[in-house]
């Protein structure tokens, strides 16, 4: 107890990031308080309320969350100088309000409600990035983590300047790449530690990328070294993230789907990007077996 409450004071409250603290509470609160809710309503508790419904429209609790976004934003704009524990009151709320907008993520990505659907599992996707995101910042990374290191922070010099433009370049340019390359996480956790964008960027693309799509689809066979590489090592990790993602949105059946469910994402996701459109004016290429006609039939 005496270890947490010195790291709160040293880590935390020392650099001013209680509000950010209050903040991810609310938010780990609000999704687990929300998932245990929509739990007991899929298993008709009658003890529990069910949906909250006007007239025939069901209310989903994104409402919510917009709503308590708006009003602790609008409070934290405006109350920002009453002092940290007003602050971190409206923190608290913002991430509580937060959570119920990202457990509907997956709603708002395909503007249908799938929540209990295969395509469900994007908001789990979004709040493991939010939980992420926010714990580095909380333990003190961040992406320009080099201002930190002796007194880059203080030099205004020209050339100090000039060193952290091009550092946030790099950073910023290398993250691309390896978005591009379809590794999300890797660009994520890469933004706070640099080597890993260095390893992402050159190690092969996902094959149904982008950059797969520019760079491999004249490449047959760097193609085919991608999907093998992606089906080898993806396996495990798809396996154990729907075994996760099942627990928490509630799969009676977590173990049995989650080997299911792993090889029809593998199935789904796991191909060769297309080709690119050719440019207006290349000739296509010539279908065997077809032959040109012209003139009249």
């Amino acid at each position: 107890m005496a270890d947490m409450r010195r790291w709160l004071d040293e880590t935390v409250v020392a650099h001013g990031r209680l509000p950010l603290l209050c903040f991810l509470l609310g938010f780990i609160v609000g999704f687990l308080l929300i998932r245990l809710s929509v739990r007991l309503i899929r298993k008709r508790v009658r003890w529990w309320p069910g949906n909250l419904r006007a007239g025939d429209v069901h209310i989903h609790h994104m409402v919510f969350g917009v709503v308590l976004v708006l009003l602790s934003g609008i409070g934290l704009v405006t109350l920002y100088n009453d002092g940290v524990g007003t602050v971190s009151a409206l923190a608290s709320v913002f991430g509580l309000g937060a959570a119920l907008v990202l457990d509907e993520f997956a709603l708002i990505y395909y503007l249908r409600d799938v929540y209990w659907e295969e395509q469900g599992r994007t908001s789990v996707d979004a709040v493991f990035v939010a939980l992420a995101v926010t714990g580095l910042l909380l333990l003190g990374f961040h992406p320009l983590w080099l201002l930190d290191v002796g007194d880059i922070r203080h030099d205004r010099s020209p050339t100090g300047r000039t060193f952290l433009s091009l550092f946030a370049l790099v950073n910023l340019l290398l993250a691309a790449i390896v978005i591009v390359k379809g590794k999300i996480w890797t660009g994520l956790f890469g933004m706070f530690f640099l080597p890993l964008l260095f390893v992402g960027a050159l190690r092969l693309s996902r094959p149904g990328a982008p950059w797969a799509r520019w760079r491999y689809a004249a490449r047959p066979r760097l193609m085919q070294r991608a999907i093998r590489r992606e089906r080898r090592y993806r396996r495990p990790v798809i396996r154990a993230k729907i075994f996760v993602q099942d627990l928490i949105a509630g799969k009676p059946d977590a173990v049995a789907h989650m080997r299911v469910a792993a090889e029809e994402e593998l199935a789904r996701t796991v191909v060769p990007a297309p080709a690119p459109p050719h440019p207006i004016g290349q000739s296509l290429p010539r279908i065997p077996g077809h032959s040109r006609r012209t003139g009249a039939d």
